[in-house]
């Protein structure tokens, strides 16, 4: 496939698509810590990016190198995302009912955090790699460095929206954001059954 502008276009359509579970964390992440810096968010929403940027690549490289390896894992992907997001939403709800309305801010975005948030949010993206198959290598990192672009910028909107909303609900933020990361979880879980 050439690099046209249909190319571009699904790559870029594919980044949104993809990204909104990061998004919908990243609004957690801003509601649960509505003082964060420039540089955290940039933080924040890279590594939102470079995980939609990564996973897609591995899904290519299983479905080219490994295929049959690939198939049976991909069925304990919505188990993995629901795990890994009701453990991250749980702490929170539990940190936020524990402060018992201190008004104590703390960091929602912790480096373990964000880590596991950024595995949970992607790793449905494994399965691009079937859609990019027909990619070559030069193809398929130029689809995912576009998908990494999108998600950055929406993942910071995503922070932003969060910020501005966690000024308003200070006292209950954390509660709120780990319900919406709790939420994410089964939603990934549910929508991969049907």
């Amino acid at each position: 496939m050439e690099l046209g502008f249909t190319f571009f276009f699904n790559s870029i359509l594919l980044g949104v698509g993809l990204s909104m579970d990061a998004f919908s964390v990243s609004l957690a992440n801003g509601l649960g810590e509505p003082h964060m810096q420039k540089g955290k968010m940039c933080g924040v929403a890279g590594t939102f990016a470079a995980f939609q940027f990564a996973m897609p690549m591995i899904g290519w490289f299983c479905v080219s190198a490994i295929a049959q390896y690939f198939k049976v894992f991909q069925k304990f992907i919505p188990w993995i995302a629901l795990g890994l997001l009701a453990y991250i939403g749980g702490k929170m709800i539990y940190e936020g009912t524990k402060k018992k309305g201190s008004g104590e801010e703390g960091a929602a975005a912790g480096v373990g955090a964000l880590l596991v948030q950024g595995v949970a949010t992607s790793i449905d993206a494994l399965s691009v790699g079937f859609t990019i198959s027909g990619y070559g290598a030069a193809q398929a990192a130029a689809a995912c460095l576009l998908i990494g672009i999108v998600t950055f910028f929406i993942c910071y909107l995503g922070i932003l929206l969060g910020k501005k909303a966690g000024t308003m609900v200070a006292g209950k933020a954390s509660v709120f954001g780990g319900v919406i990361l709790t939420f994410i979880g089964f939603e990934i879980f549910i929508t991969s059954w049907f």
